[in-house]
C-alpha cells in the first residue's frame, strides 16, 4: 500500500479542489491535502517521521537569528542599499599636510579608556543599538568637542563567519555609522577617519554565538598633538 501513498493524496487535492468554489471549508480542504501530500511522497521512499498540523506561525521552527548570515556579496549591496547618505570623508589625508599617518594613532591611554570603549553590533548589522553604548558615544562626543586637538580613528570588525570581502564592507559601515552619529553630535568630520578590519581581528578566538558576538564591534584609536 505505500507505494500508492502519492496517489491517494493526489486524489484527495483533486477532489478537494473541484468543490474548491462552492465553499471556504473546501478551499481548507485543500491547503490541509496540500500539507501531508509531501508525506504521502517520502512514504514511498521508506522516510518515515513524525508529522502534525501547524496551528499558528509560532509552531514553525526555522534558523536562529544568531545562525543566520547572508553568503554573497549581492547581499551586502542589497542590505545596504537604502541607508542614510554617506558623510563627506575628511578634506586631510592621514599622513599629508600635518594629519598624523594612521600608523601614528593608539589606544586610548587608561586615563581616557573608559570614554572609547568599543560598542557592538547584532549580526548582519551596522547599527549601534544597545541604549547603553548610544549613551556612551554621545558622552565621547561631548569630550572630542573640548579636545579639538584629538583625532580619532574607528575601527570596524566582524565575527569570522561569510567571506572576507563580505565582512570588509560590513566593518567598514559599523566604522562608518559611528563616526556617522558623532558627527551629528557636534564633532568635526575632519577629525575622524574609518578603516575596516573585517573579520581578521578577532578579541575571541572561539566559534560560539558568544565569541562572535564580542568580535562584532567598532573601536577607537587617538591621536592628539
Amino acid at each position: 500500500m505505500r507505494r500508492f501513498a502519492p496517489i491517494v493524496f493526489v486524489a484527495v487535492l483533486v477532489f478537494a479542489g473541484g468543490c474548491a468554489k462552492n465553499s471556504s471549508q473546501s478551499w481548507e480542504d485543500v491547503k490541509t491535502a496540500g500539507r501531508y501530500m509531501q508525506r504521502g511522497v517520502d512514504a514511498l521512499w521508506g522516510k518515515d517521521y513524525e508529522s502534525r498540523m501547524l496551528t499558528s506561525d509560532e509552531e514553525f521552527l526555522g534558523p536562529y537569528d544568531d545562525d543566520f548570515i547572508p553568503l554573497r556579496d549581492s547581499d551586502l549591496r542589497n542590505q545596504f542599499a537604502a541607508t542614510d547618505s554617506a558623510l563627506p570623508q575628511p578634506k586631510g589625508i592621514p599622513g599629508e599636510k600635518g594629519i598624523p599617518a594612521l600608523g601614528e594613532f593608539y589606544i586610548p591611554p587608561d586615563a581616557l579608556r573608559a570614554l572609547f570603549n568599543p560598542v557592538h553590533f547584532e549580526t548582519d548589522d551596522h547599527v549601534v543599538r544597545e541604549k547603553a553604548e548610544i549613551a556612551a558615544l554621545i558622552q565621547l562626543a561631548s569630550h572630542l568637542k573640548k579636545n579639538p586637538k584629538m583625532y580619532l580613528v574607528i575601527e570596524g570588525h566582524t565575527d569570522e563567519r561569510a567571506s572576507a570581502s563580505y565582512n570588509m564592507a560590513l566593518g567598514m559601515r559599523r566604522a562608518n555609522f559611528v563616526r556617522s552619529f558623532l558627527v551629528k553630535n557636534g564633532v568635526d568630520l575632519n577629525r575622524i577617519y574609518t578603516v575596516s578590519k573585517g573579520k581578521e581581528h578577532p578579541l575571541a578566538v572561539g566559534h560560539t554565538p558568544d565569541d562572535w558576538k564580542s568580535n562584532r564591534r567598532s573601536e577607537f584609536k587617538i591621536y592628539q598633538k
